[in-house]
């Protein structure tokens, strides 16, 4: 068993949204965070905007595929963000629950992505912080107290 955080995130196709928040949890997490991602209804790809805008900030998910949400990814995870998925993701004692309110990439343009992947991008700070005390500072850290 890893002494390690276990973070996933979840979205419908695991296609944008999910895939930018774990690459960034991993960057900014710096190897101290078990990240995973997965979705209810996978899509076939990654989608190309999500990997242009990610490519920006110097971080490659070309290599990334879309994965199906499974109990067991949920079950061994200490933190689970969903992003859209509603009641698809099942709910297991003793596992924090985050919801983040974000638009969906798919079909937008590459400007909004951006300022999706920005967004997604401050609050993994905030998380990055609540689960690892190192320093970083954000502004959601109220959506990350666990009382």
């Amino acid at each position: 068993m890893s002494d390690k955080p276990r973070v996933l995130f979840v979205c419908v196709h695991n296609a944008g949204r999910s895939q930018m928040a774990a690459a960034l949890t991993e960057m900014h997490g710096r190897g101290s965070i078990d990240v995973r991602s997965a979705g209810s209804e996978p899509a076939d790809q990654v989608n190309p905007l999500a990997v242009e805008a990610m490519a920006e900030l110097g971080v490659d998910i070309t290599a990334r595929q879309p994965k199906l949400l499974s109990d067991d990814s949920v079950r061994q995870s200490d933190v689970v963000i969903t992003m859209g998925c509603g009641d698809a993701c099942p709910v297991y004692p003793g596992t924090r629950y985050l919801d983040w309110d974000l638009d969906d990439p798919a079909g937008r343009s590459l400007d909004t992505v951006r300022r999706i992947r920005d967004e997604i991008n401050r609050r993994v700070l905030d998380l990055v912080q609540a689960l690892l005390g190192d320093g970083h500072e954000g502004e959601h850290g109220q959506e990350l107290r666990y009382d």
